[in-house]
């Protein structure tokens, strides 16, 4: 049984769900909202009582400003607010991609509030030797939004990550309406934010959650590669291996769900 819920922020509301019962888990993503985590979430819901979330200005969470970009660190103080809403005073947090800089932006500003974070493959482009160059990527990528639409930026998009040239966007088929928004919210307000985002190692070391670098089995040529490599190098702690790549939650729900448990003991 999933129940859902909205919460009022400041300047906004948040869409959440929650399913299950046990140990508080909460599964992050960025621009990915609740409804892409349903086959994981239902996966752990048997041992886990797992929340997820459309982010802000994605899906069921609007603004009141649609033109205020999105954060980290905005978005750490929204999750935060979440664990206040269910009265916890903590919980394990799994952020996957943006919801995994989501994650450290919350373990570092909201001390206490995270037992173990699992962050799955972070785009922290600023980690990498050539952070400049994928930088200028971005505001590329950005322009071409702004110039040519959606489609020609999730084209240059997939392929500065990696994929292949005629890789498709993350939706299947015809995009809807509310594709469109969710496009157009990620690349004008939230790609830029996320991948400049540099983690605090001192405060992501210093205790007391326990952050868990996670990477797809076969992400070998994605460059959330060597950013979760550079990050888990930092955090001095070897990487755990997910199954499939970048997404691989959406293709081996049970599959990921089983490393994730083991990640999280």
């Amino acid at each position: 049984m999933t129940t859902t819920r909205t919460l009022d922020i400041p300047g906004g509301r948040l869409r959440y769900e929650i399913r299950g019962s046990g140990p508080l888990l909460l599964v992050v993503g960025a621009p990915m909202g609740a409804a892409a985590f349903a086959p994981l979430a239902d996966a752990l819901a048997a041992d886990h009582t797992v929340l997820t979330h459309d982010p802000r200005g994605i899906a069921g969470s609007p603004l009141d400003d649609p033109e205020q970009d999105s954060t980290p660190e905005l978005r750490a103080d929204d999750v935060a607010a979440l664990l206040d809403a269910l009265g916890a005073e903590s919980a394990d947090v799994f952020g996957s991609s943006g919801g995994a800089v989501t994650g450290l932006a919350l373990v570092a500003r909201h001390p206490g509030r995270v037992r173990t974070l699992v962050a799955h493959e972070p785009p922290l482009l600023e980690l990498l030797p050539d952070a400049a160059e994928r930088r200028a990527t971005v505001e590329d990528i950005v322009a071409t939004f702004h110039r040519e639409g959606h489609e020609a930026a999730w084209r240059k998009f997939m392929i500065s990550s990696g994929f292949d040239e005629d890789a498709a966007p993350p939706q299947q088929g015809e995009p809807s309406q509310q594709d469109l928004a969710d496009s157009a919210r990620f690349f004008a307000h939230e790609l830029r934010g996320t991948t400049r985002y540099v983690p605090d190692v001192a405060a992501l070391t210093a205790g007391p959650a326990r952050v868990v670098v996670g990477i797809g089995a076969t992400s070998g040529g994605l460059v959330t590669h060597p950013t979760s490599t550079a990050l888990a190098e930092l955090l001095g702690t070897p990487p755990v291996v997910f199954p499939g790549d970048h997404g691989g939650f959406l293709w081996k729900p049970v599959e990921f769900a089983e490393v994730l448990r083991k990640a999280l003991s």
